[in-house]
């Protein structure tokens, strides 16, 4: 079992009014590591005024959770098939949308890898099972009711 730990820090500034919703959601988060993040809500969910800009908003770090996370299981997939991989390219793309009760939610993340090996070239079912694989072991993947698809793109 491992544990994870990350701090959310966050206060009112002066001149905020909280009980009116004009404050800043610009925020820290520190991670176990000691990596630090600018962290801010969505401009999506409280409008550029509120937000801040450069910080990276919780949609964001779930998208690219599950985008690493896959990207790390595939590697070490293909690295036990034989297979040299010398670069991986993701640019993952996540959709928030209304569930049917109104609520907001992360319902798609779609993955496009862009995979380039070294060496022998996997077959494109060989590269669909080694997908499948890395999304079966993802421990973020395993974790999320969201909708994930891999629409590798051709190196």
């Amino acid at each position: 079992m491992a544990t994870y730990r990350a701090t959310a820090d966050w206060s009112l500034k002066d001149g905020e009014d909280f009980a009116a919703g004009r404050y800043s959601r610009g925020h820290s988060v520190v991670f176990d590591s000691g990596f630090e993040a600018p962290g801010t809500a969505s401009p999506h969910v409280v409008g550029n005024k509120w937000s801040v800009p450069g910080a990276v908003d919780p949609e964001q770090m779930l998208v690219g959770a599950i985008n690493t996370c896959h990207m790390l299981s595939f590697l070490h997939i293909a690295r036990e098939a034989g297979l040299l991989v010398a670069r991986y390219r993701d640019e993952a793309v996540g959709v928030m949308e209304k569930r049917a009760d109104g609520e907001m939610w992360v319902s798609r993340v779609t993955l496009h890898p862009k995979i380039t090996y070294e060496g022998r070239q996997p077959t494109p079912a060989e590269r669909d099972a080694m997908h499948h694989k890395a999304h079966h072991i993802c421990f973020i993947a395993n974790s999320v009711k969201t909708e994930i698809v891999v629409e590798e793109v051709a190196a």
